[in-house]
């Protein structure tokens, strides 16, 4: 997988522990080079130590109730 490929992956990848509607656990955009927060001190992933992107997609709080309903059915099987 090239890396652009990768990262519109990220989009639909499982919900990692610190991800909630309002921020994510790394950077979830398809294409970061054209987010307007790209590279921001204290608001994007990549300049942050902590690694949390405080400005994710317009499209992320609902992904993130897609990926969370898709996390509770998973549990359910098991």
């Amino acid at each position: 997988m090239i890396p652009k490929q990768r990262q519109q992956g990220v989009f639909h990848a499982p919900l990692k522990p610190k991800d909630s509607e309002t921020q994510t656990e790394g950077c979830r955009h398809t294409n970061p080079d054209i987010c307007s927060s790209h590279s921001l001190p204290k608001v994007c992933a990549f300049a942050r130590a902590d690694g949390m992107c405080l400005k994710p997609p317009i499209s992320w709080p609902k992904q993130f109730r897609v990926l969370s309903g898709s996390a509770l059915k998973a549990k359910k099987k098991s």
